[in-house]
């Protein structure tokens, strides 16, 4: 997979790759493309089933009943709490992209000012284009704002709704398609930031 370093030289390569191709087909169109690492959103999950139905012994993140594809060149949801670990992998990709790449940062929950100022120095020192700052929420109808991800309120017991970002949005996941519900069950959150 992309977490090992074959995988990621591999990675690498086929970037390079296609950023000469958009540059000959540039020269040769007079047109201006892009490389971009799409959004899986609710495809990696439509996509991952049709691809299993196809070829059988395709690999692909989740079970088999929740199968998803991982999001571009992103490591594996579960492939590590350092975050500093998966920037490290990360650095050297995703300037290759020309456009529409972002390194989601998923938090256990919000953290406060100070060492969010730290993390956001430390990452933007890198060569990343992108990066975002996710922490889980949760939200009772009783109590309102819950930091983390508790299915019931701490204080009164009550369902609450946990948040969390798909690509670009904050969403209640109760929302997402099963694979995605999925992918977030699988999610490791970086505890480790500082």
């Amino acid at each position: 997979g992309i977490g090992t370093p074959e995988g990621k030289e591999f990675t690498l390569e086929v970037l390079e790759f296609m950023k000469d191709e958009i540059r000959e087909f540039q020269e040769e169109t007079g047109n201006i493309y892009n490389l971009e690492a799409t959004p899986a959103e609710s495809t990696s999950y439509r996509l991952a089933r049709i691809d299993k139905q196809k070829y059988h012994n395709i690999i692909t993140a989740g079970t088999e009943k929740y199968p998803y594809l991982t999001n571009s060149t992103h490591l594996n949801v579960d492939a590590t709490r350092d975050i500093f670990e998966a920037v490290e992998h990360q650095k050297a990709i995703q300037p290759l992209y020309t456009g529409g790449t972002i390194f989601h940062s998923f938090l256990p929950e919000a953290i406060d000012r100070e060492t969010c100022k730290k993390l956001v120095r430390k990452i933007a020192e890198t060569k990343l284009p992108y990066f975002s700052i996710t922490p889980t929420f949760s939200v009772c109808r009783n109590h309102g704002y819950v930091k983390g991800e508790f299915p019931k309120c701490p204080e009164c017991g009550e369902e609450t709704e946990v948040y969390s970002r798909i690509v670009g949005y904050l969403r209640p996941v109760s929302t997402w398609n099963d694979g995605k519900q999925q992918e977030f069950q699988e999610r490791t959150p970086y505890s480790k930031i500082s």
